[in-house]
Formats: C-alpha cells, structure tokens, sequence
C-alpha cells in the first residue's frame, strides 16, 4: 500500500482594503444611502416639516427651527441642490419633490401620533 502525505497548503490572507477604493453598492443602495445621509443631517427634516403649510421667509423659517442662520443657510442650499425645496414668492418653500417626501413620510407621522403607549410591539 502506498502511504499517502497530506500537505497543507497556507490560504493566501484576504487583501487589505483600499481606503481610497469606495466600496461597490448597488444603485438603488446608493440612492437610499444617498438619500438617508440627506435627511439624517441635523434639522433637515425639521425644515421640510416646517414647510409643510406653505412658503416661509428665511427669518421665519429660522424662528420656527430655531436653528443658527449659517446652519439653516446650509441645509436649505443642499435641500434646493435636491429639488426638495425652493424659492418662491419672496420665502421658501416645497418644490414637487419635497411634497413627495412629504408624503412617504405620512406613514411615520401616524406611527408618531399614535404615542409610544399604544404602538404594538
């Protein structure tokens, strides 16, 4: 009989990642990712709320988030950059796409009305 050596052979260590490589997502990842890194931001959301009823002038709209004007400055230039909000009539106020938003978020406003008491587990 012959007498069988077993060899093992090194696995060859994974290559360590490229900091400067983004990793690969899909597009509708890097959409939702894109879009959730948006609406993450500090008062983002805040300032889309506001809107909500109609046009508001910049001193208005910063009394309403009480918000630092640099701040508010800011995110209302990435909210137009976006489509989300824009200037009408002498204020700010929600472009179509804004309203959209508005409207996907009308499942979490019930949720948030509901009260933490009441919402099933």
């Amino acid at each position: 009989m012959e007498e069988r050596t077993a060899t093992k052979t090194k696995a060859k260590p994974a290559p360590a990642p490229n900091p400067k490589r983004k990793p690969r997502v899909a597009k509708s990842e890097k959409t939702v990712a894109t879009a959730l890194e948006l609406l993450g931001r500090r008062w983002t959301l805040r300032i889309v709320w506001e809107l909500r009823g109609g046009a508001l002038t910049f001193r208005a709209l910063q009394d309403a988030c009480t918000v630092a004007p640099s701040v508010l400055n800011t995110r209302l230039a990435e909210l137009k950059d976006e489509g989300i909000v824009e200037v009408a009539g002498g204020g700010y106020t929600l472009a179509r796409r804004g309203r959209g938003l508005l409207e996907a978020l009308a499942p979490v406003v019930r949720w948030a009305e509901v009260g933490p008491a009441t919402r099933s587990r």
